[in-house]
């Protein structure tokens, strides 16, 4: 395959998710869900539509003319995909394809049916993409390798896969800094920068930074659109359990019946928990995120008014060149694969 012909596959696959009807959305979610009870509906959804967004025509090519259209020699790529959020691997199938390698796929057992699918769509766009694509249980024959996972996992890829080229990603959480002075509805926007996907990903909101003084209860009273998350019984139990804990430990904390915060320094909080901490000054948050930024997979702020943020509600939307942990997948494969 030509690179116009791999582009313009990506494009008809993007083209077809973005026309599945709303009954065909609630069986593959039915379906997905039935291997992993946090993949409900709006969930693959919300997937499923940010994966239409990311192969967008216009951006996808753009995007794509920055990179060099053929490899030097068509490699194996090992790819270890995580399955915390559905479709969350697929970025890294995306470039490993385009770029004109083959694809080894080592899928989380919490996301096969999903990733399975999409890339069966593929192939029946694209019939030649078959040939690329193979689901395999080891990654022994790859020529190089890219893998999410957690701190203790990334430590056992680094010596597992440390004598080939590799992209290894660990854990990252996101976070918002509040001024005060936002607005009840730009608050709200805040909402699915927390809740989306439970708070299980790592562009999700789970720690706040704001000012010493602040009043929590216009955020409190604008996230209670979001209280419909406690109807997911994994979440109610993590709520339930994370309250217990703090009141049994006499944590100071706020609770608003479906989220606890607490002011605590990680970054990284449990489901149903949101931490916070105080700034004083806008040095003084600079300071505090500059101290984490390599822990930070995405910051947002009103309007994005601080430098290097987004708006609020932008958080679960991430485009095309919007790489995991800022490592540009695209030239990895470039620069160490050729």
């Amino acid at each position: 395959m030509t690179h116009p012909e791999r582009l313009a596959a990506f494009v008809a696959l993007g083209r077809r998710l973005a026309a599945l009807s709303a009954d065909e959305l609630t069986e593959l979610a039915a379906r997905a869900r039935n291997q992993n009870s946090w993949f409900d509906a709006p969930n693959v959804t919300a997937a499923v539509q940010g994966v239409a967004r990311l192969l967008a025509e216009e951006p996808l090519r753009h995007w794509a003319a920055r990179y060099l259209p053929e490899p030097t020699a068509v490699r194996q790529i090992g790819v270890v995909m995580a399955g915390n959020i559905p479709l969350v691997g697929f970025h890294d199938a995306l470039c490993v394809l385009l770029s004109g390698h083959e694809l080894l796929a080592k899928l989380s057992t919490d996301d096969t049916y999903l990733m399975t699918w999409v890339l069966h769509t593929l192939t029946e766009i694209e019939p030649h993409f078959a040939a690329a694509i193979h689901f395999v249980p080891r990654l022994n024959a790859a020529a190089a390798f890219i893998a999410t996972g957690s701190d203790n996992t990334a430590r056992y890829f680094d010596y597992y896969f440390g004598k080939k080229p590799h992209l290894i990603r660990r854990n990252r959480s996101s976070a918002a800094i509040i001024t005060g002075h936002e607005t009840a509805s730009e608050l709200a926007m805040l909402g699915p920068d927390i809740f989306q996907y439970y708070g299980l990903g790592c562009r999700n909101v789970s720690k706040l930074f704001v000012p010493v003084g602040y009043d929590f209860v216009p955020l409190l009273d604008a996230l209670q659109v979001c209280e419909g998350v406690l109807n997911h019984h994994k979440y109610q139990n993590n709520y339930d359990y994370n309250k217990s804990i703090l009141l049994v430990n006499r944590v100071p904390h706020l609770d608003t019946g479906f989220l606890l915060l607490r002011e605590e320094t990680a970054l990284v909080s449990p489901i149903s928990v949101l931490h916070h901490a105080t700034y004083t000054s806008e040095i003084d948050v600079v300071d505090q995120l500059t101290d984490v930024a390599g822990r930070v997979q995405c910051l947002v702020s009103a309007s994005g008014r601080f430098a290097g943020s987004l708006p609020f509600g932008q958080a679960q939307q991430p485009g095309v060149a919007d790489y995991a942990d800022g490592v540009d997948t695209m030239e990895f494969l470039a620069a160490e694969v050729g």
